[in-house]
């Protein structure tokens, strides 16, 4: 069986880099919030263009620290697209708010400005919930159209967080999505472009007040800069708690592992694109829609998705094969039941629950080779069905 995502070649590859990082990191003995930590938040708000990067216990962590920090609760919307993973939603019920589900875009699977704008629209007509935040989700790895989701937010006043658990990487004009929103968050979840080794997160902006607030909220509300100006305390910080917090702190054996994974990211990025390349070019003839990403945009490729109206038997046909695949989303959000009484979008979300039946993703990984990506499009090429 090809491998759907191959992290063992990446960790071969680094030849014993990593496992010397990680012993460095044990016989240091700072385990949590080590050095290392410090010097990976330093790498990564260099490589995502932002003032600050602060490491957390995992992706979904990394979208409630925002949320807490603005004061968002009862009676607030956020506005969240369905054709996602959970965790884009999930938060929002943590602090009483609700989600509000929005279409997404029919070539980018992104969320929908228009149908974002009409939603928040409909939201303040109705008056029952007040209109806080956008998360707009890179599925797949590739960026939102931040540009028109930006124009939306700054229209009524909102905030808006990039969901890039999924998307770290990606581009839009040699822009990262934090040119554009208030907080950029992702997940080193292992299957992750940039995975580490267990869990873990981050939250990266340019708002350095915003900075200090999630830092102390990571860390079960301790004082940071801002609460200890004109006031005396003699002891460490963290015992004198100003909020409420979390413990969601990121493992330094995970930052020594990032560090080393970070190094090499760009260049991976550069491979995905050359291997999604080479799908498009050998997979056209034979689906319904081989991903198309705009001009000037750069997507990390986290998955590589097609499009195909026998998805299921494809999907049969390819396991015969021994090619791998995975389908995301099967069940969009708003047809969840944890999820389907919150608000959706005027006229329903009419291309979630089209794409639901139709998409599917194959393997992908930065060490994707030609041979391996052959065998898989001359499988999906025989398929009859």
């Amino acid at each position: 069986m090809i491998p759907f995502i191959d992290l063992q070649a990446q960790r071969l590859r680094l030849g014993g880099k990593i496992e010397a990082a990680v012993q460095d990191a044990v016989v240091g003995g700072a385990w949590v919030m080590g050095p290392q930590v410090r010097q990976f938040e330093a790498d990564l708000a260099a490589f995502g263009q932002a003032k600050h990067a602060l490491g957390c216990a995992n992706g979904t962590d990394a979208l409630a620290l925002p949320l807490m920090a603005w004061g968002v609760g009862r009676g607030d919307a956020v506005f969240v697209p369905s054709f996602t993973f959970a965790a884009t939603a999930e938060v929002v019920p943590w602090f009483d708010a609700e989600p509000v589900f929005i279409d997404v875009d029919a070539d980018t699977y992104n969320m929908d400005p228009g149908h974002l704008e009409a939603a928040i629209e409909a939201t303040l007509k109705e008056g029952r919930l007040t209109p806080r935040v956008v998360i707009a989700v890179d599925l797949f790895g590739q960026p939102a159209d931040y540009a028109a989701i930006k124009a939306v937010c700054d229209k009524h006043g909102l905030k808006l967080i990039s969901d890039s658990a999924q998307g770290f990487g990606c581009t839009i004009n040699g822009e990262h999505p934090l040119k554009w929103a208030d907080v950029t968050t992702t997940s080193f979840f292992p299957a992750k472009p940039l995975g580490c080794y267990g869990d873990g997160g981050a939250v990266l902006t340019n708002d350095d007040e915003l900075a200090q607030l999630m830092d102390s909220i990571r860390v079960h509300g301790k004082a940071v800069a801002v609460d200890l100006k004109d006031r005396t305390f003699d002891h460490d910080p963290k015992y004198l708690n100003m909020r409420i917090g979390l413990n969601s702190r990121l493992d330094t054996i995970q930052a020594a592992v990032l560090i080393e994974k970070l190094k090499v990211f760009g260049q991976e990025i550069e491979w995905r694109n050359a291997a999604a390349a080479r799908y498009n070019e050998g997979l056209r003839p034979h689906v319904a829609k081989a991903p198309d990403v705009p001009a000037g945009n750069i997507s990390n490729w986290a998955q590589y998705t097609i499009e195909h109206p026998n998805r299921d038997a494809l999907a049969a046909h390819l396991k015969e094969q021994g090619v791998p695949t995975a389908v995301y989303y099967p069940i969009p959000l708003h047809l969840q039941p944890a999820y389907e009484h919150y608000p959706r979008g005027p006229q329903g979300l009419p291309v979630t629950e089209r794409l639901k039946d139709v998409v599917i993703s194959l393997p992908m990984h930065a060490d994707l080779d030609a041979a391996t990506q052959d065998k898989i499009i001359a499988a999906v090429a025989s398929f009859k069905g």
